[in-house]
């Protein structure tokens, strides 16, 4: 059953993190990590992985009730289902009287990442006339590449162009800040504001996922309550600061040991796994971050990797002793006074509370 629309809450579309077509422990898929944000029949929509479109329309998502697009960074993991968004989407919302849905995200890097200490050789850049583009460069790139979709569709069938109906908004970051993509990823900041309409006041910090960056972290706070979504992480500062009281946190998790297992290339295993440690959250560290941030109720998602046995997530428990869950794809968590972990709801799969 459903929760009404009343009760601010939030539907977990897709929960697997990381760039591959991933199953959970029973085989069962799970879809790429995206979570709808709902408030007041609006819903927000934070990271666009695999099948994000198509999961918005499985849990009754209207295009036309959508308030704005979050990317927490320019992963493809995180960005990979934007384009079925700015093109399908486009097609929902061409009889619907509405301004453009911002996009809302990092800026450009401004330089390519710095080389693995591993590597023998030195790759050839994508794009090297502009190789790290934020998401204004993503949703421009995204729309030349599919020009002649677009324009058929605008010349022959007289639809509107996603380009007037999408408006991608990069966050500005104080010069103040020190924020360095080499060696300062997320300096300490207090949150800033990123987004405010009459449902939610949005709020983002930067977080450490080196080498990537700028990286974010969103909060949504509602007048009945707060959830936080700490995009990808390691444990830092900024993230329990963004939390601190949050009715509900969502955080990655990695399971450091069992990933390792699934490379046969040395030097990639190597290099792959230097960087997840650096960039990730096990299980028990996103329990002390909750833990320290005075989150009540902690659910893992962007779950690396996602065949995991099921003890591998509940380490949390070892560090957290609010309310955690490991919700599947298309549950949902009210949060909020009115909400809670008793008031959960499960879509279409067996509820994971703990």
């Amino acid at each position: 059953m459903a929760v009404p629309d009343s009760l601010p809450h939030v539907i977990t579309l897709g929960t697997a993190g990381g760039p591959r077509w991933w199953k959970d422990h029973q085989g069962t898929p799970r879809f790429g990590i995206a979570t709808a944000v709902v408030v007041n029949g609006t819903w927000y929509l934070v990271d666009c992985g695999q099948g994000a479109g198509r999961q918005a329309s499985a849990a009754g998502l209207q295009m036309a009730d959508l308030g704005g697009i979050f990317i927490t960074h320019m992963h493809s993991d995180h960005t990979v289902d934007l384009p079925s968004l700015l093109l399908f989407g486009a097609f929902e919302l061409k009889n619907t009287p509405r301004g453009p849905i911002p996009v809302i995200g990092p800026g450009d890097r401004g330089k390519l990442p710095p080389l693995s200490p591993r590597a023998t050789t030195v790759p050839a850049a994508i794009a090297p006339e502009r190789p790290t583009p934020g998401v204004a460069g993503l949703v421009e790139g995204l729309l030349s590449a599919y020009a002649t979709d677009c324009n058929d569709r605008i010349f022959d069938s007289l639809a509107k162009s996603p380009a007037d109906q999408f408006q991608p908004r990069e966050i500005t970051l104080p010069a103040s800040l020190g924020f360095d993509p080499d060696t300062n990823v997320s300096p300490d900041m207090e949150p800033v504001e990123v987004f405010r309409d009459s449902n939610v006041t949005v709020t983002a910090v930067l977080v450490s996922h080196h080498p990537t960056a700028p990286a974010f972290a969103f909060r949504f706070d509602t007048a009945a309550g707060s959830v936080t979504i700490s995009g990808d992480t390691a444990p830092c500062a900024n993230i329990v600061r963004l939390a601190r009281g949050t009715d509900l946190l969502l955080h990655e998790a990695i399971n450091l040991d069992i990933l390792a297992r699934q490379y046969t290339d040395a030097q990639m295993l190597q290099a792959t796994m230097d960087h997840h440690r650096r960039a990730h959250t096990t299980a028990a560290e996103a329990g002390r971050i909750a833990a320290e941030a005075g989150a009540h109720h902690l659910a893992l998602h962007h779950l690396v990797p996602t065949y995991s046995p099921p003890e591998a997530w509940t380490e949390a428990r070892t560090t957290f002793t609010g309310a955690l869950s490991i919700p599947d794809d298309l549950e949902i968590i009210p949060f909020g006074s009115t909400g809670g972990p008793a008031a959960r709801r499960c879509v279409s799969s067996a509820s994971a509370a703990l």
